[in-house]
């Protein structure tokens, strides 16, 4: 997991492949050390991802919650994979999935 900041942005880029049970406890406790420091407001670049599990997902929806809901979140460069995932359990109606970081950090901004 790679972390940078843009402005009051926190962009969180996966290096792995996988969000799985494996990492999804350690995903949870890293990004709510970084929430309860003050980041109010995180996007994660899922470029590097293609497969995500019932954990994973439950971790980003815990992190979703402690954020104060998908106002202060987006999910970005999903790729098809993971995005059938999304879409299978209807996440993709909670998320805010966009294309591009860019567009991400564009809206999270606003």
């Amino acid at each position: 997991m790679i972390l940078k900041q843009q402005e009051h942005i926190a962009i969180v880029d996966f290096a792995r492949k996988r969000i799985d049970a494996a990492l999804a406890v350690k995903l949870r406790d890293d990004l709510q050390t970084l929430i309860r420091q003050g980041s109010k407001k995180i996007v994660f670049n899922l470029q590097h991802v293609e497969f995500i599990d019932s954990s994973g997902l439950g971790a980003l929806v815990s992190i979703m919650k402690s954020l104060g809901g998908n106002q202060n979140m987006a999910l970005c460069q999903v790729k098809e994979a993971v995005l059938t995932v999304f879409k299978l359990t209807r996440m993709d109606k909670i998320f805010l999935i966009l294309p591009s970081e860019s567009e991400a950090l564009t809206r999270l901004s606003s």
